[in-house]
């Protein structure tokens, strides 16, 4: 969560009924908190996502050859 000095004092219109939805999904006790959560969670997600594709590139750059021995690959 960011600290103090970190913060900046903004004016958003946002929905309503999806800060309240959102603020029961992530328990939080403030719709500050539940911004706060959503964006924590938005970055760690792209984190995740971005792990994950340079890990495919990898993976399908090392040559690997996949062998379909249960037949069910071929649609």
């Amino acid at each position: 969560m960011a600290t103090a000095k970190n913060r900046s004092h903004k004016h958003f219109q946002l929905d309503a009924v999806k800060i309240k939805r959102a603020q029961k999904a992530l328990l939080a006790k403030t719709e500050t908190e539940t911004i706060e959560r959503a964006l924590d969670l938005a970055i760690s997600e792209y984190q995740k996502n971005r792990l994950v594709l340079e890990a495919t590139e990898r993976f399908v750059q090392s040559g690997i050859e996949i062998k379909d021995v249960y037949g069910k690959l071929d649609g």
